[in-house]
């Protein structure tokens, strides 16, 4: 017997529970996670995936994996104590990134948690299950190491080429001399940093004696 506890529509997550085969505290428990995208998509098969693993508690979503909060996969988490497993039909079902994936499993491992994954045939409490893992985390912080040099080994060659990568000055040569000669007047920086179209901190920024200028020129009591 399978009991089916459904939260309210507006959550997108839902609960089965397996009461013929789990009792708290007398063995580990295989806590099954499904998702799908979106309420035109059919979770059935993934339920009975996780059905026939054995799993005697289900939790789902059905929410695109790009947001952020997931009812389903926070219950399910919860659920989870040492010793047990959590257990989906496909990676790809706990999120849509790497870097999304290896935190989620490097956080179970942390709560001596195991992790399996059906179709793709991964289970971390084997040892070749962790092994995928480790390997799948060396190579995303290789592919951030790369991409670091590569954005580094550009910007160097646009600077050769007389390029100046990143965001552009909100004041260029002119405009600064113009402030410059605005304020020698006696023109207060406010005045000076509306007729620019920047702000009063922008103008400081630029031109770090604007401020004592502006001070100076202000009426005395």
């Amino acid at each position: 017997m399978v009991a089916v506890f459904r939260a309210p529509i507006a959550q997108g997550c839902r609960f089965h529970s397996r009461q013929d085969q789990y009792t708290i505290g007398q063995r580990k428990m295989l806590v099954g996670y499904a998702r799908v995208s979106t309420k035109d998509q059919n979770l059935d098969m993934q339920l009975d995936a996780l059905k026939a693993a054995g799993c005697d508690r289900i939790f789902d979503d059905t929410i695109s994996g790009a947001r952020g909060e997931r009812l389903g996969l926070a219950k399910a988490l919860e659920q989870l104590r040492p010793g047990d497993t959590l257990v989906i039909w496909k990676l790809d079902r706990l999120g849509r990134t790497l870097k999304q994936l290896i935190n989620l499993v490097d956080e179970l491992a942390a709560r001596q948690v195991d992790f399996r994954s059906l179709t793709d045939n991964i289970d971390t409490s084997s040892p070749s299950g962790r092994f995928f893992f480790h390997m799948m985390a060396s190579l995303a912080q290789m592919e951030r190491e790369l991409l670091k040099e590569r954005t580094k080994a550009g910007i160097a060659t646009a600077r050769k080429r007389g390029k100046h990568p990143g965001r552009r000055r909100r004041l260029d040569e002119s405009k600064v001399q113009s402030a410059k000669r605005l304020l020698a007047s006696g023109q207060p920086a406010g005045q000076v940093a509306t007729h620019l179209g920047v702000s009063v901190s922008t103008l400081y920024r630029w031109i770090p004696a604007a401020e004592s200028l502006s001070e100076s020129s202000d009426p005395k009591d």
